[in-house]
């Protein structure tokens, strides 16, 4: 089996000088290409080198080889995922195989003559994180490729990208002309990220910076210009940090993305593919490509959110050395950003004045950017599928972020109607505004106490604005999750005590870290379950790792000194849980009493009802309670065996099926003839019909986003319960499946606004 030696860094930069020369040259961009594989395939000891370009469709088209059958050029094609050429295209990543006949994905084309050549390695063309085509060498023996052999076909796959991006070897509108749908009216689909609507005109976020030269004259050089432009980038985000308004969890974020700033690794990786030859910029651009590649075998949500923060950062080392500023002048007055993704100090950047929404093809309620976006007020869709190939700078758009749709170039029927929804949506904030600090009380007297689910101090400047009684639910893992570290007792004290002071002796109900199933922490390895929703997490993970859960207590603590404090403790599903997880709070009140420390002026302690096993255990659990919140969203997926993230079943239950609603009906009469107080949190306290039904059985505590509010409250100022729960006690048992309809329809004859 062969296997040549490593040329290292030094053939590397031989070969990317002689490739520099060769694309100075005065010929063809196709006689540029033919030089360059037979270039590739001496300078690698090579039997073949070919290169595919990426045509209209995701068709890979043979465009030049040295080795092959020269009759093939331009007639052999395949299908992106067809065979290694095609599968390193589908995936974007390198394939190195001593035995290509053996590999699994290995596809035989007769017409160019490869029966003779056993081994292979290939690597996508990348540019702007997309695959412009394949670099493949080709050898008759068994050969296994070095890392360093790989490391260079990669680094001269720039080079190709660049001549490939010219225009020269194929007409550079060809993959629109593909796309016969480019200029017509589409509507995509995506994540909800943040609520809002708006009509604006596109704006595609930091266009490439063209790289004008590949490979360096002086490697020196250009580490020096490396290390000038990191300097002038942390100048940047050290500026940023002090002229924007930000605190709290802002803080915490915009913090944790100056640390990746520093990270050595990341500019070890870019001082190392400088010395293999590149400039300062194609360096850059190489670290930045190796990223995406990472990007698409990561599945972890977080760290697939902090490798986007990195190469945020990449793209703005970029601009600093190309000289390119960013002029936030020239945006459009009504600006909608379109981005693969983002880093937050990028949408920092953008005058806020005229940012309207923000559309991203990756993106999650996690992210970084989304945070910051959240705290802009801004309509945000994540993963909105290949949108950046549907929309072009100054196209007309609408961002739905309460449907989570994107409508690009929209008809004039779709802009009256935004436009209208957008009246009626500004009409009803109004009306919201003028009964906020009106009662929350039914038309026949019924107190209801409409609370709020927070989980950043930005949250909390809706207490105010909307009128609400509390917070409801706060959900302490959010400010966690947003770290790169586990915050100590100093750090969570003080978070908790602006959360009380905010609140401002309004009650706030403080739930313990709910991590595990989807919400991950960078520092804390909650392992892989089957079903994360009913695995280990929450409460599970809290008396598993006491320590954690005891200094969240003890944080708590210290924060509520000589104020209410409330705690309530997630996912349980057994008496002995709760009790366990009473006696952790026990203990650290005790410690707190013989330090000596502040207490609070009053504890309350409660469960949050998700499992429907303690339904059976309710005697036993209203006795050691003070208070009960049902988690609706965990307590419908549970009660019903039901994936809410399933197409498959997303429209099969609903939450007003008669089970559902005599399953709370009990649970109501329980609390009650107990006197615990009963709260519900989750989404079906924030929908207005799923609230008049609830209000219907007896809760008389809602907790909700913000945005619901005024919609919930101006509903149950328009309910008479005296004479809706007749109607409950008619319907709540028929053998139907979903009363939504009925009461919808009691709700308009009876003019419930809903």
């Amino acid at each position: 089996m062969q296997t040549p030696p490593s040329a290292g860094w030094s053939g590397a930069r031989r070969l990317l000088r002689r490739l520099r020369d060769l694309m100075a040259a005065g010929t063809t961009a196709e006689e540029r290409l033919n030089q360059t594989v037979r270039l590739i395939a001496s300078d690698m000891v090579a039997e073949v080198c070919s290169v595919y370009v990426m045509r209209a469709g995701e068709v890979l088209e043979l465009f030049a080889t040295e080795g092959l059958n020269p009759e093939a050029v331009h007639n052999t094609r395949m299908r992106v995922g067809e065979g290694l050429i095609g599968d390193i295209a589908a995936h974007a990543r390198a394939i190195a195989a001593s035995d290509a006949w053996a590999h699994p994905n290995f596809s035989y084309r007769p017409e160019t003559g490869e029966d003779l050549f056993r081994s292979l390695m290939g690597v996508p063309i990348m540019r702007g994180g997309r695959v412009a085509g394949v670099l493949a060498v080709q050898n008759k023996a068994q050969r296994l490729y070095t890392d360093e052999e790989l490391e260079t076909l990669e680094t001269v796959a720039m080079v190709l990208a660049e001549l490939i991006a010219s225009g020269d070897l194929i007409n550079p509108s060809e993959p629109i002309l593909a796309d016969a749908t480019a200029i017509v009216p589409r509507r995509l689909d995506g994540l909800r990220l943040n609520a809002g609507l708006a009509i604006g005109t596109a704006l595609l976020h930091a266009p490439r910076v063209t790289i004008r030269q590949m490979v360096a004259e002086n490697p020196a050089e250009e580490l020096e210009r490396l290390k000038t432009a990191v300097a002038a980038m942390h100048s940047q985000l050290d500026t940023l940090m002090t002229t924007t308004d930000i605190s709290g969890e802002l803080q915490d974020v915009m913090e944790s993305y100056r640390m990746f700033a520093q990270d050595r690794g990341w500019l070890a990786r870019i001082r190392e593919a400088i010395n293999s030859g590149l400039t300062a910029e194609a360096a850059v651009q190489k670290v930045q490509n190796d990223m995406r590649a990472r990007m698409r075998e990561v599945t972890d949500p977080y760290l697939r959110e902090r490798l986007l923060d990195l190469e945020d950062l990449t793209a703005r080392l970029l601009t600093h050395l190309s000289g390119a500023v960013f002029d936030s002048s020239e945006m459009p007055a009504d600006a909608i950003v379109f981005a693969r993704a983002m880093g937050p100090a990028e949408l920092l950047d953008y005058d806020r004045t005229k940012l309207k929404g923000l559309v991203l093809e990756e993106g999650s309620a996690t992210s970084h950017v989304a945070i910051v976006a959240r705290a802009l007020d801004i309509p945000v869709l994540g993963r909105v599928t290949e949108v950046l190939d549907r929309v072009e700078t100054g196209d007309q758009v609408v961002v739905d972020g309460d449907n989570g749709q994107v409508f690009l170039r929209p008809g004039q029927d779709v802009l009256d109607a935004v436009r209208h929804s957008m009246q009626v949506k500004a009409d009803l904030r109004q009306r919201y505004a003028a009964i906020r600090h009106m009662p929350s009380m039914t038309h026949d007297g019924q107190q209801v106490s409409l609370l709020l689910n927070a989980g950043l101090l930005i949250d909390l400047q809706h207490l105010d604005e909307t009128g609400a009684d509390g917070i409801g639910l706060y959900r302490t893992e959010i400010p966690f999750m947003v770290r790169s570290s586990y915050p100590d007792v100093a750090t969570q004290t003080e978070l908790y005590k602006k959360i009380l002071d905010a609140a401002d002796g309004r009650p706030v109900t403080f739930r313990t870290l709910d991590i595990g199933g989807d919400k991950t922490l960078p520092y804390f390895d909650a392992g892989e379950d089957e079903n994360p929703a009913m695995g280990w997490r929450a409460i599970r993970i809290g008396l598993d790792r006491p320590l954690m859960l005891r200094q969240q207590l003890r944080a708590m603590i210290l924060a509520a000194a000589g104020r209410e404090l409330r705690v309530m403790f997630p996912m349980i599903a057994t008496i002995a849980e709760f009790r366990a997880a009473r006696a952790l709070l026990d203990q650290e009140l005790t410690r707190a009493e013989d330090r000596g420390e502040p207490l609070p002026d009053r504890v309350k302690v409660g469960a949050m009802l998700e499992v429907p096993s303690l339904m059976w255990q309710m005697p036993q659990l209203l006795a050691r309670v003070d208070f009960l919140s049902v988690g609706s969203n965990d307590m419908m997926q549970f009660l019903f065996a039901w994936d809410r993230g399933s197409p498959r079943l997303s429209d099969r239950y609903d939450t007003l099926a008669p089970g559902a609603l005599a399953f709370f009906d009990d649970l109501v009469r329980k609390a009650r003839s107990a006197s615990v107080p009963l709260t519900l949190c989750g989404e079906m306290a924030g929908r207005p019909l799923e609230a008049m039904a609830l209000i219907g059985l007896g809760f008389r505590a809602l907790s909700m986003s913000a945005g619901s509010i005024g919609p919930v409250k101006m509903m149950t100022r328009s309910l008479d319960v005296r004479q809706f729960r007749p109607l409950l006690d008619q319907t709540m048992h028929r053998p139907v499946e979903t009363l939504r309809t009925v009461l919808r329809s009691y709700a308009r004859d009876r003019g419930v606004a809903l």
